[in-house]
Formats: structure tokens, sequence, C-alpha cells
């Protein structure tokens, strides 16, 4: 039996370092040996029996956070590489730089096996972000990459509930603060960042609203507009409707239709994607497009009357309805139909010159909710184009009054007014090359109308002229038609009598008489 008051206790620290190295060994030594002996499935099996009869010795618990579930990528992870990158502080020691083309400003990431302490309603929460070789079958070798999140075990429900969803809606706040807004079309190189049917460029286009040379309340409107879209996804739940809205622009060509789309995107930061209906052969291509686009995005048509013969839904029983066409009513299922619930929050804008020439089946509500009238330039709006390319002292000086009057009696586009504002920097040349430009530009105007005015003369004599000529006829025809309705009368009654007499005599009297074979034949 063991006598403790026997034993000497070490009376040094030298003396206790020495046993408390010694015991750690011993255990290392065990640790290896029983790791190395026994298979690890027996091990597991140990360790469970273990926690299940006395309970788990630690107070932590530990996420495990994946780059994929399964085939698709971990949005939890996706979301904790964006939001780590903010809580990066001096003490982590290697850090990852990278930078796309696409990017605008260098990227800092941790890097693998580097820890980051992070703090939520008073609890501490450590994450570790761990690379390894994955060497389970079909792992191919590939590098496993994941998350480790460390917390007190009883602050599990708290995380789970409330400090994940707040990472999540963190790390969209984040992208969408570094968005880099893109322009997408087939005719673009495929990548990465794009479906499988379309190729993308950064959208570099500097329109903004307050760039826009539009009337003040129209432009207000439109930003109303797209403010109440972005906020009423729970509105559209509840009525039942696709989180979706449709634009129609519509005027001459140069008053702004593409700059307005590009103000638009830069303003809600949403991708474009640009539709060439032309590529288009039949509805299943259209189908196929289309579901390769994101959500968040403005799907662009331009010039719709004439850039793809669609067939009429009104003829279409002449044609095969088939996918093997493409027809209006399969453009429409995907705007308005039950393929337009295959994503959110999108907007579909078309673009035309000649709204006229338009489908009416295309333009009503829920289709198109708004129509935009891009009309020629207005006062308002030469107020802002001069003070964009001259500055705002522009629109003090004496030619600028004149310049308000002439717009104001004549037809011309904001692009046109630019293009002379743009050839110089003079103020004084400027305004004066413009007035000289609007001048002859009214002049040109007033000419053609002119001419469209004796040529809308010419046309009114020459209808005039053939009424007289058909009024002479009718008249002339009045005169004539008595005696001709009397003598075709005449003639059918002599015909019906003696075509019966000349029946009786051929019957009769024998083939003798012509006379009555030949009537006959002619009532015939």
């Amino acid at each position: 039996m063991i006598n403790f008051k026997e034993m000497t206790l070490p009376q040094s620290a030298s003396a206790v370092f020495s046993a408390y190295a010694s015991f750690a060994t011993t255990m290392m030594l065990i640790r290896s040996v029983t790791n190395e002996l026994l298979p690890p499935k027996f091990i597991s099996f140990l360790s469970s029996i273990f926690v299940y009869f006395f309970g788990s010795i630690s107070s932590q618990t530990k996420f495990v956070i994946e780059e994929n579930s399964g085939f698709t990528i971990n949005e939890v992870f996706q979301a904790a590489e964006f939001y780590l990158r903010t809580k990066i502080t001096p003490s982590i020691d290697n850090l990852k730089v990278s930078k796309t083309p696409r990017q605008k400003k260098v990227t800092l990431s941790i890097d693998k096996d580097q820890e980051i302490i992070d703090y939520f309603e008073n609890i501490r929460l450590q994450w570790r972000f761990v690379c390894s070789v994955d060497e389970r079958n079909g792992g191919g070798g590939r590098e496993k990459r994941q998350f480790e999140l460390l917390f007190p075990k009883k602050f599990r429900d708290r995380v789970v509930d409330f400090y994940l969803p707040y990472v999540l809606r963190r790390a969209k706040e984040i992208k969408e603060e570094n968005k880099v807004v893109k322009i997408f079309s087939q005719e673009c190189q495929y990548d990465d960042d794009s479906g499988g049917n379309w190729g993308s460029v950064n959208l570099d286009h500097p329109a903004t609203f307050d760039t826009l040379a539009m009337d003040p309340e129209l432009k207000q409107s439109i930003i109303d507009d797209l403010d109440r879209f972005v906020r009423r996804k729970d509105f559209y739940k509840k009525v039942g409707k696709a989180w979706k809205r449709g634009y129609l622009l519509y005027g001459p060509p140069g008053t702004g239709k593409s700059s307005l789309i590009a103000a638009m995107a830069n303003y809600l930061k949403f991708d474009i994607y640009d539709l060439d209906l032309s590529n288009m052969y039949s509805n299943s291509d259209l189908r196929r497009v289309l579901l390769a686009t994101t959500n968040r995005s403005i799907l662009v048509i331009e010039d719709i009357d004439c850039s793809v013969e669609i067939q009429n839904r009104q003829s279409e029983e002449h044609f095969d309805r088939s996918s093997s066409k493409f027809t209006l009513s399969g453009m429409l299922n995907f705007i308005d139909g039950l393929w337009s619930s295959c994503g959110d929050e999108r907007i579909i804008i078309f673009t035309t010159n000649h709204k006229e020439r338009l489908d009416p089946a295309l333009l009503r509500p829920g289709r198109m909710d708004v129509h935009i009238n891009m009309s020629y330039c207005s006062p308002q709006g030469l107020k802002v184009l001069a003070s964009n390319y001259l500055g705002g002292e522009a629109t003090e000086h004496h030619m600028y009054v004149e310049i308000e009057a002439l717009i104001g009696d004549m037809e011309v586009s904001p692009a046109e007014i630019a293009e002379e504002l743009m050839k110089g920097e003079d103020t004084e040349a400027v305004l004066g090359g413009l007035v000289g430009f609007l001048k002859r530009k009214r002049e040109e105007q007033r000419k053609e109308k002119e001419k469209e005015e004796k040529k809308e003369e010419k046309e009114k004599e020459k209808e005039e002229e053939e009424e007289e000529e058909e009024e002479e006829e009718g008249e002339d025809g009045d005169e004539e038609n008595p005696k001709r309705k009397k003598w075709e009368l005449r003639n059918r009654m002599g015909r019906i009598v003696y075509g019966y007499r000349g029946r009786g005599r051929g019957r009769g009297r024998g083939r003798g008489r012509g006379r009555g074979r030949g009537r006959g034949r002619a009532w015939m």
C-alpha cells in the first residue's frame, strides 16, 4: 500500500518541470502507439463510448464550413470569405493578396491556418481557414478548403439563428458595395462569371441620372419607380406576381435611350444582358438563353420592332407550333407567362424608334409596365448638357437665351446638341457654333416642311381629281342604267318565252324546226 506521507515531493521548480515533461512525453508516446496500432474506426468507437458515459470534456462547439455542398457552392463559405476580409487585423501574419482584371482594388484575405477573432453580442467566435488535400474517393488529390468556427457550446442556437444570418447579410452588402457592373452578350467570349450561353465585359459606361439630359420630373419619377421596385419583394410575393418590372423606351434616334439604360444599371448595380433576337431560331433557344441569366439584372432588347421577324399570334395557326419556330407567343411566355417566375428582381427593357409598329400584346401592363417617351431636347435637357460640357457658367452666357428660344421652335436630339458642345473648350466659340448649327437645322426643317406640304397638296389635288372623275362616271352610268336595265329585262323575258316554245316545237314537230332548238340552247 502506497504511503503518501513517506513520498518525497519535488523541492525545486526544475524538478516540477522535469516531472511534467516526462509525463507529457509518456502521454504523447502512448497516443502515437495507439494511433499506429489501433484502427481509426476502433479509436472513434472508444471515443464515442467515452463521450456517451462521461460527456464531452470540451465546452466549445466547432462548425466546419466546407467550400462545396455536394455539387453546388456553399453560400455560407462564400459569405465567410467576404465577411472575414473586413475583420483582418495587424496581428495576422500571413495574408493572400489578389486582383483580377475585373476588380478595381487589391483584395486581402487570410491564408491557410490563419485565425481571426470576431465578437457578436458578447460572444467570442474564432474563425480558422484550413486547407488540406482531399484523398477521398473521387477527390483526385484536389485541395479541400474549409472554415472552422469555434465558439462556446451554450451559444450554439444564437450562432445558428442570428450570427450566421448576419454574416450572410453583411457579405451581400459588401459584395454590392464592391460590385463591378457587367454587360453580358452572346457575342462575347464565355468566362467563369457567366452562364453557359453568355460572355461578359465590365460596363464602364459613365452615365448617371445626374448627367442625363432629361426633364427633371420624368427623371425623378423613374428613380422613385426603381426604388419602389427593389424594396417590394414581400409585396410582390403577397399579391402573387413575379418580382420583375418592364420598361418601354421609345422615341427618335439620339434621344438617350441607351444612356438611360446604363444609368439605371449604375444606379441599381444590376448587370445588363443584351439579348439579340436575330440569334434566336426557336422558342427553345430563347428559353435556354434566358434561364442562364442571373437575378438582380436588366434584360435589354434594343430596336425590338426591327431586330427580328416575329410571327403574329393571330396568324400562328398557319405555322408550325413546335419549338422549331420563334414566335411572339413564345417570347410573351418568358415576359409574362409561367417562365417569367424563374428568377427574382429582374428588369426587362424594350427600346424602339417606332412604338406604333409594335404588337399591342407587347405593350400592355404586366409586360411593359412603364412607357417612357424619349423626346427631343427640351430647355431642361439643354441646361444639363451645357453644365456637363461647359460648366455652370455657360447657362449665364448671353447667347444661352437665344439657344433656348431656337430649341423651343424645332426638333433637335440631345445627341446632336452634345456633339456641337464637344467641338471646343472656349464657351464663346462653342455656343456661337451651336447657334449657327441650330439656325441651319431650323432652315433645313422649314424647307423640308414646305416640301412635305407641297407634296401633300399635290396628293390632295390628285385625290380630288380622281373623286371628280368617279362622280362623272357615276352620273353617266346613272343615265344609261334605265335603258340598259329595260333592254336586259326585255331580252330575258324573250329568252324565257321563246325558250319554252323552242322546246315544244322541237319535240312536237321534229328536228326540222331549228329555231326552237337554237333558242332552247341559248337559254340553257
